[in-house]
């Protein structure tokens, strides 16, 4: 109570100190971050609206079958989504499938047991690995990863090829070279956001834990993991995006052959790459207009993961409501 009273006689001279100068300053700087922020809500839906409309002659005439169509015949103007869609969820799944455990592995490593000084070159060299252009990542990818894939892949045939994932021939490209390079360009993400959250652990917490007899694993278990997992899995889901949307790298070594195979030495194609690639191409308008609608099947998913994100967000509460207390 003596704290409110002491304060009230305060703001009241700060309202009076303020001028209309100083009112109107603040009126026209709130003015320009809604701007900016109403910016971001116009060019969002103007992309969608200018998806839609640029893909209306294939909604038009083929509808929601194009979704769920399996053939992707240009010449003779038969368009179905279905093998893009499949290719772009099976790669980025199996990204995340590589990349999660490893990137916040190395973050708690980063965070809690790796020398101070280690730590920060390490993560500055992780930093740097996100900056590299996407198209070095896929030159790495073709001339290093595609023949180490192909030299494995007959034995992975002669040691699991009684299940339907690793059967076919050893190509080199194709799925599973696609989602390794995808791990490899989502694991820095997943890395640095990861350390960050664990540095913001109260220290007091993990002491409490140590105190009481806990290992350093059971602390990073049962409190820094407990507090950061609401911010680790928006890093996961940022990366995810990341996946969901790369193009070069993805071209260069996933075989780009419309097919839905549940072999993951077979090619394939994600939504991505089939725009990169054939768009160019594309003379009539009905193919201009599938491509569009392939890229509006892409915007479509980005924002439904990404609303599905947030509220995953959102159900697991703000960071350190899952902290043991």
């Amino acid at each position: 109570m003596t704290v409110l009273l002491a304060q009230a006689p305060a703001r009241g001279i700060v309202s009076k100190a303020a001028g209309p100068r100083e009112r109107a300053g603040d009126r026209v700087f709130q003015a320009v971050l809604c701007a900016a922020a109403l910016s971001v809500v116009a060019l969002a839906s103007a992309l969608g609206f200018q998806l839609a409309a640029g893909s209306r002659l294939l909604w038009r005439t083929t509808g929601p079958a194009f979704l769920w169509g399996t053939t992707w015949d240009p010449v003779a103007e038969v368009f179905g989504a279905l093998p893009f869609i499949f290719g772009t969820l099976v790669t980025s799944a199996l990204a995340l499938l590589i990349a999660v455990p490893l990137g916040v592995g190395a973050a708690v490593f980063l965070a809690e047991m790796a020398p101070r000084r280690a730590a920060a070159v390490c993560s500055f060299l992780i930093e740097l690995l996100a900056a590299v252009p996407s198209v070095i990542i896929g030159l790495m990818g073709i001339f290093v990863l595609v023949p180490a894939v192909r030299a494995v892949e007959p034995f992975l045939i002669s040691a699991l090829g009684w299940t339907p994932f690793f059967s076919g021939a050893p190509y080199g490209v194709g799925v599973l070279s696609a989602g390794l390079v995808l791990a490899a360009m989502i694991l820095p993400y997943i890395t640095s956001i990861t350390r960050e959250v664990l540095l913001s652990v109260p220290q007091s917490l993990k002491e409490g834990a140590l105190a009481l007899g806990a290992t350093r694993w059971e602390s990073v278990r049962t409190v820094s993991l407990p507090y950061a997992r609401s911010a680790v899995l928006g890093a996961v889901f940022l990366a995810l995006g990341r996946a969901l949307g790369e193009t070069m790298a993805v071209t260069m070594v996933i075989g780009n052959t419309p097919k839905i195979s549940a072999s993951l030495l077979d090619p394939g194609y994600s939504m991505a790459a089939v725009i990169a690639n054939e768009f160019a191409e594309a003379t009539s308008d009905a193919y201009v207009h599938a491509l569009i609608g392939v890229g509006l099947v892409l915007f479509v998913l980005t924002l439904v993961i990404n609303g599905a994100a947030r509220w995953m967000i959102h159900r697991l509460g703000t960071p350190g409501k899952g902290a043991p207390r």
